[in-house]
Formats: structure tokens, sequence, C-alpha cells
């Protein structure tokens, strides 16, 4: 069994092989990342843009409205939503979304969902 001062040395060694294959790699990635721009006509400010969710056409929107961010149309869009479910510590969630740790494992332990519903 290796003792501490082989494996700090070793963990130097590795750290140093990592460096220069990042060296070595470094000018090639970052020629093979031009050329695919050039052939994609993608620009710095494309990659500075934020994305978008749109597929439509996969590549840069080709008209204004298709650049334009989606905006929400309802009209409780972001707001808050009341706890539907109460943890015995506390803990509360909506119903929404996927269903939260500690109220997986209670139901894994053979709880219902049901017993933990917030009654007004």
């Amino acid at each position: 069994m290796s003792n501490l001062i082989d494996i700090q040395s070793q963990i130097q060694k590795l750290q140093k092989q990592a460096s220069e294959i990042r060296a070595r790699e470094f000018d090639a990635t970052v020629r093979d990342i031009l050329s695919k721009m050039q052939a994609f006509g993608i620009t710095v400010k494309d990659l500075q843009a934020p994305a978008s969710g749109s597929k439509k056409g996969r590549g840069r929107p080709s008209t204004k409205a298709e650049a334009k961010p989606a905006v929400s149309k309802r009209k409780n869009a972001g707001k808050p939503v009341a706890a539907k479910y109460r943890g015995p510590n506390g803990e509360t969630w909506s119903g929404r979304g996927l269903t939260p740790r500690w109220l997986a494992t209670l139901v894994e332990q053979g709880q219902s969902k049901e017993s933990f519903a917030i009654t007004s």
C-alpha cells in the first residue's frame, strides 16, 4: 500500500501530464472549432447570443420575428403556487414538477401521497 507522499507524487505527475496533453490538443481543437464556424457561418456574436428554444430551422433565425424570445401569454406566469402537500418536518410541495425526495421516500415506505395533502 502506498503512503501519502507516494500518492501526492503520483498526483503531481498526472497533473503535469494532463496539462501537457491539454497544451498539445488546444491548438488542434481551436482549428477544428474555427473550421466549423466558417462552414456554418457562425460568428462570435452568434455564440454570445442567448440560445433560443426554437427547433425550427436549427440554425440562426432568418427573420427578426423568429429572433425574439417567446413571451408567456399566461396572466399568472411566474407567480408562486400554493403548497398542496406538507411533510412531517414542515416540507411543502405544490404538486407540480418532480415529486420531492421526502415525499417519494414516504410513498415507498407505504404511505399514501394523499395523506400529506393540505386541507384548507
